[in-house]
This record gives structure tokens, sequence and C-alpha cells, in this order.
């Protein structure tokens, strides 16, 4: 079936499922029972659910909250996970193995794709304390080289719930000016306001400073950082 022809991913059949949703919970399922079957499935995904942003209204490009493909993506990850819970401590090393395989050779979207997924097991309690050690040590490694990219959706994508349970301070601080440097809305970064500390404060007001002394406008982000920095175009 040709790209022109293939059924819209958000049409509804008669059951009221869309075949993207009908789709998704076929390769859950498929994922679940054979780990192998996620690379086929991360593939795919954006052809099957579409790559729609998650809030067309504040973030039309899917930038800061991602895209349909992306939370796809991140549920067949979670799925991955869940087969691989049954595999005891062995399984756990698989799962860390497979989603660097995942991210190492797959394109910018799923790549992402992982990354959200991290952040899905980060908010299901999955990676708490010591309860997927590998997982966390691969998940850090992979939202490090996110954040050497100037892809401005893999670093958003490297900043959510993971970033803010597992990144070390340093890292974490230079990845939220990093979003501000990009210009990347803030709201990309989960536990801002309690991550956020007076060190941040500090390399925001550098950052202004730099800023004003190129003669360039100083985001509006940067108030959420240092509040008593002064935002836009100074003289």
């Amino acid at each position: 079936m040709t790209e022109t022809t293939r059924p819209d991913a958000n049409a509804r059949t008669a059951d009221g499922t869309a075949p993207g949703e009908r789709w998704l919970a076929e390769a859950r399922a498929a994922v679940a029972q054979d780990p192998a079957a996620v690379t086929r499935a991360f593939a795919l995904a954006g052809r099957q659910v579409g790559r729609a942003p998650v809030r067309p209204d504040t973030d039309p490009a899917g930038v800061v909250h991602g895209t349909v493909d992306d939370a796809a993506r991140a549920d067949l990850v979670v799925a991955l996970a869940e087969g691989a819970g049954r595999g005891g401590a062995d399984g756990e090393a698989a799962l860390a193995a497979r989603l660097a395989d995942l991210y190492q050779h797959g394109d910018t979207a799923e790549r992402r794709g992982v990354l959200r997924g991290l952040d899905a097991l980060t908010a299901r309690g999955a990676l708490a304390e010591d309860a997927a050690p590998s997982v966390v040590a691969v998940g850090r490694d992979l939202a490090a080289d996110a954040l050497r990219t100037n892809d401005q959706s893999l670093v958003a994508a490297a900043v959510g719930p993971f970033a803010a349970a597992h990144l070390d301070p340093h890292a974490w601080r230079h990845a939220v000016l990093k979003l501000v440097f990009m210009g990347v809305s803030l709201d990309a970064v989960a536990g801002l306001d309690d991550r956020a500390d007076d060190e941040l404060a500090r390399m925001a007001r550098d950052f202004a400073a730099e800023r004003r002394a190129a003669g360039r406008v100083v985001p509006d982000d940067v108030a959420r950082l240092a509040p008593d920095v002064t935002t836009g175009r100074t003289a």
C-alpha cells in the first residue's frame, strides 16, 4: 500500500477504534512476547500512528512535548520493559542493551522515542533507586549523547522525568541552559522548580550578561531561572 493510499492513522472504524491505536495495541503485545519485535515496531510507528504534535495548540512543532509517534514508541519501551521484567537481572541487562541499540541505530524520531520511553519508565517508578541500574546507566549515556546535539527535539526529549531523576546537577544545569540558548521553552524540563538552584541562577545571569554585551535579546525564559534578570532587548 502506498503512502498516498494508506488509511488515516486517526480515522475511526465501525467499533470506534483508530487504526493507529489498534496497531499500537498489537505491537505492544508482540514486543512484550518477543523483544526483537521492537526494532520493526519502532521503525513503523510514525507511519502507523502519525507524527502529529501531542499538544498542537501550544506546541505545534511537537518539540517541547513530543509527537504522537514519540508517545507510541514510549509505549513500546514500556512493553519491552514489562517483558524484560520477567527475566530478572538478565532481563534488566537485556533491556538496557536493547535500548542502547534502538537509540544508536535509530533515526532522530526513534532516538526521541527511546528518551521518551525512559521518561515513561521513570514516571511508572520502574527506574526508582536501584531497581534497574543497567538501564539507568545506559539512559544517562543516551541523554548525554542527545544533549551534545543541536537538534531541538532531541535536547527537549532529554530533559524529561528521567533527566530530573537521574542526571547529575552539572549535566542537568547545562541541559537547561542549552534549551534557553536554543530558544526551546523550559516547559520541556521536568522538575524545573524542584531542581533549579543558586548555581543555575548564576549561570543564567552570566548568560544574560553575555547576550546583553553582544547586543542580543535576553530570552524571557531566563527570568524563570533568575527572576532578577531583565529580559528582552536592553539598551
